[in-house]
C-alpha cells in the first residue's frame, strides 16, 4: 500500500490483544498508518477491515513470537513496508499468562511462559533495533506487567518473564537513544481483557482502550517507565519494600 512520505507507521505486535485493537484505532483516529502483526490473521483482517473503513491505511504481516528463525525476514518486511521515507514506531503488546498451579503441575509451561513473555519480544526487539537506528528517530512503546517488579507466590513465573522483558527494555533504552528512538515500558497493572477474564482476586480492573490511551500518551512524550494505572505505582513500591521474610510467607 502506498503510504505519503514521512507517515508515522505503527507496527503493532500482538495485533489481535484488545489493548493492541485499541491502540490501533487510537493510531488511526491521529491519522497515523498500521502494520498489524500476529497469528490470528483471521481477526487481525477483520480489525484492518474496520481500520479501513475509518480511513487509515493498514497492512496486515504474520507474525510468531516463537518462530526466531523468521523474525529477521520479517522485520525486513516491516522495514519495506514502512516505505523509503516513513518513520517506523512500535507497539508490543502480546504475551501469555497462565495459571502458576498449571504450571507446577507441566514444567514444559515454563519455556512456553518465558518465550512468549520475554524470549519473543526480546528477539523480534533486536532485529527491529538496527532498523529504528537507521532512520534516526521513533518511539517503542512494550506493554509489561507490574508483575515484574517481585517475584509473588501466585505467578511467579510469569513475573520473571516480565521482569526479564524489563530489564532488557531498559538496556534496549539506552542502545536507542543515541539514536534518537525513544522505548518506552508500561507497567500494566489488571486490565479486563481475555487474559485475566473469571482470575480470582482481580480489583482496579482498568479497560483496553484506556490502556491503549496512556500506551500512546506517553509515547508521544518520550517516557521511559511508567505504571498504568497510575496507583500501581505507589502499590508496587509497598510490596516491593516488604522483607523477604515476611513476603515468603504472604499467599499473593
Amino acid at each position: 500500500m502506498s503510504r505519503p512520505a514521512n507517515q508515522d507507521v505503527w507496527l503493532v505486535l500482538g495485533a489481535s490483544s484488545a489493548v493492541a485493537r485499541a491502540f490501533a484505532r487510537a493510531v488511526a483516529a491521529e491519522g497515523g498508518a498500521l502494520l498489524l502483526a500476529g497469528r490470528d490473521l483471521e481477526d487481525i483482517e477483520r480489525s484492518a477491515a474496520d481500520l479501513h473503513a475509518r480511513g487509515a491505511r493498514v497492512d496486515v504481516l504474520p507474525f510468531d513470537a516463537a518462530d526466531f528463525a523468521g523474525h529477521a525476514a520479517f522485520t525486513q518486511r516491516c522495514a519495506a513496508a514502512r516505505g523509503a521515507e516513513g518513520r517506523l514506531n512500535v507497539f508490543l503488546a502480546f504475551g501469555a499468562m497462565p495459571d502458576q498451579a498449571a504450571i507446577d503441575a507441566r514444567p514444559l509451561l515454563v519455556v512456553d511462559t518465558v518465550t512468549a513473555n520475554f524470549t519473543g519480544a526480546a528477539s523480534v526487539l533486536t532485529h527491529l533495533a538496527p532498523i529504528l537506528e537507521a532512520q534516526g528517530s521513533g518511539r517503542v512503546v512494550a506493554l509489561t506487567s507490574v508483575a515484574g517488579d517481585r517475584g509473588r507466590l501466585k505467578n511467579y513465573v510469569y513475573g520473571a518473564a516480565k521482569a526479564g522483558l524489563n530489564a532488557y527494555l531498559q538496556g534496549l533504552r539506552a542502545r536507542l537513544f543515541r539514536a534518537g528512538v525513544t522505548v518506552t515500558t508500561v507497567k500494566a497493572g489488571f486490565l479486563d481483557t481475555a487474559m485475566t477474564f473469571g482470575l480470582p482476586g482481580m480489583f482496579l480492573v482498568a479497560s483496553p482502550e484506556a490502556c491503549a490511551a496512556a500506551c500512546l500518551r506517553h509515547a508521544a512524550k518520550g517516557r521511559e517507565v511508567v505504571y498504568f494505572p497510575f496507583f500501581w505505582f505507589g502499590i508496587m513500591t509497598i510490596i516491593r519494600a516488604i522483607p523477604e521474610r515476611i513476603f515468603k510467607r504472604l499467599g499473593i
